[in-house]
């Protein structure tokens, strides 16, 4: 417990010291008009209180990540608590804040566009293609794993509710933020983060043990430690909560909405911090509920990996039939209206590419439709399969940004330091974690460690050509 507790309180004073610091690195302007006003539509740039922006963002990017990938990464043992705590800190929060931030300063941009303007044309066209492809991706992941836990729920079938969440995410992409995203969000925002400390106060008043960090906490507890390294594989599992590339497109949503500068460490560093207490939360009761890590690997086996059933499990053991099945829906909920969003970046995206007004609703349905075609068909696909893919590529667009964010710090003569440092680490996860992953090239660990550091290093000093090359050209 003691762990724990240590976590919570890092992550809480991370937000008060560290995200003041990442504040004032950036230099925001309070008395800046934002693109909620200078450009409102009334359909994406609509100005907003912080408080729904707060609530509205953290289900963004919430989604099943800081449930299921927490869970999944409590195979690990308290070695995910460091993980999630540092990541959030450091890596996540200054990741999403800036993200947020950029696209305040850039009109509302998508991320695509604030990774040209800082990596150049090649990268831009790149990001386009890149990112529109995850968040259908999202998209499509989160359509199978709600209809999935909905089916064992009320029963009539995976493909009833599947198309009944495609209805809804067509309606979600196509109305204004405010109608109906602005309205649903922060209800069911709320809803997750009160299930978590639910959850929490059943653990504590329950009399569970949770695993201590020391003496022996921070090894590879997992029941096959050869198979599933702590590096790079606990750090591509739990995302959510540590950092997300997914969170990078969701920013820009409520970038269109904030309406002071100064709200951004409330809104889009806050939210991370609050996602890394939630995945915390998760990660401690999947440890502690069946009686170890050991019995949780022992589960998780023996139902294939399935995290909803543990998250059933412990919801209607921890919070009653009643509160379980709330839990269940706010589980749901999370993905659904993370999925909904994920289609609304890709239009979005694909407008700001095409310079395609939204303000018609005749525009948003052209670029809508073959969006939720190319949805349906990955849904087609076995389930674990988009996840694995989806897991990676979510890292991966992290890690670009990173260096994206890393390159406006240099040219603007800011503390680079902040960026560059998890840029390097995450470039050696994502390129180690392909060199040994299935879905990868399957090679040897300690083979791929030596591929996956020869390549991060090759990275970073492509980096240091292409950053000062660029800084010492004339603009």
């Amino acid at each position: 417990m003691i762990t724990f507790i240590l976590s919570i309180t890092a992550l809480i004073v991370g937000y008060i010291l560290y995200g003041s610091f990442v504040e004032r690195i950036f230099g925001v302007d309070p008395n800046r008009e934002t693109p909620a006003t200078t450009l409102r539509d009334n359909v994406d740039f609509i100005p907003m209180g912080w408080g729904r922006i707060f609530l509205i963002q953290f289900l963004n990017i919430a989604g099943l990540g800081p449930i299921f990938g927490a869970i999944a990464g409590a195979l690990w043992g308290p070695v995910a608590f460091f993980w999630i705590v540092f990541g959030n800190i450091f890596a996540g929060a200054v990741h999403d804040y800036f993200s947020g931030m950029l696209s305040i300063r850039n009109n509302g941009n998508s991320i695509p566009e604030i990774v040209g303007k800082f990596l150049g044309k090649g990268f831009k066209q790149f990001m386009r293609v890149f990112t529109v492809l995850l968040m259908v991706l999202v998209g499509a992941v989160f359509v199978v794993g709600p209809a999935g836990i909905l089916n064992s729920i009320a029963g009539m079938g995976i493909t009833f509710w599947a198309s009944l969440i495609f209805i809804y995410y067509i309606l979600a992409t196509l109305l204004p933020v405010d109608k109906l995203i602005g309205k649903v969000y922060p209800v069911f925002g709320f809803s997750l983060i009160f299930m978590a400390f639910g959850i929490l106060g059943g653990l504590i008043f329950g009399g569970f043990t949770i695993p201590e960090a020391f003496p022996d906490g921070l090894v590879n507890m997992h029941s096959d430690p050869d198979k599933f390294p702590v590096f790079p594989l606990l750090f591509i599992t739990v995302a959510c909560g540590a950092i997300s590339g997914f969170h990078s497109t969701q920013s820009p949503l409520m970038a269109r909405c904030i309406t002071n500068e100064k709200l951004g460490r409330r809104v889009f560093y806050g939210a991370m911090v609050a996602e890394g207490i939630v995945a915390l939360i998760w990660a401690a009761a999947g440890m502690a509920f069946f009686g170890g890590v050991g019995q949780l690997n022992e589960i998780m086996a023996e139902h294939k990996g399935n995290a909803a059933w543990v998250v059933n499990e412990i919801s209607n053991s921890l919070l009653g039939k009643i509160g379980g099945l709330l839990a269940l829906l706010g589980v749901v909920a999370a993905p659904i209206t993370s999925g909904d969003t994920a289609f609304r970046s890709a239009r979005l995206i694909v407008a700001d590419f095409l310079r395609f007004k939204q303000g018609p609703l005749k525009n948003r349905i052209i670029i809508t439709i073959p969006l939720f075609i190319a949805g349906f068909a990955i849904t087609q696909i076995d389930f674990e399969v988009i996840w694995r893919y989806m897991a990676w590529a979510n890292q991966t667009l992290a890690t670009i940004v990173l260096w994206a964010i890393t390159i406006y710090l240099l040219r603007t003569h800011k503390l680079y330091i902040i960026t560059l440092i998890p840029s390097v680490f995450m470039t050696a996860v994502v390129l180690t974690y392909i060199m040994v992953a299935p879905e990868g090239m399957s090679l040897p660990v300690n083979t791929g460690y030596i591929a996956g550091g020869a390549g991060t290093v090759v990275v970073t000093l492509l980096f240091i050509v292409f950053a000062f090359r660029r800084e010492e050209a004339p603009k």
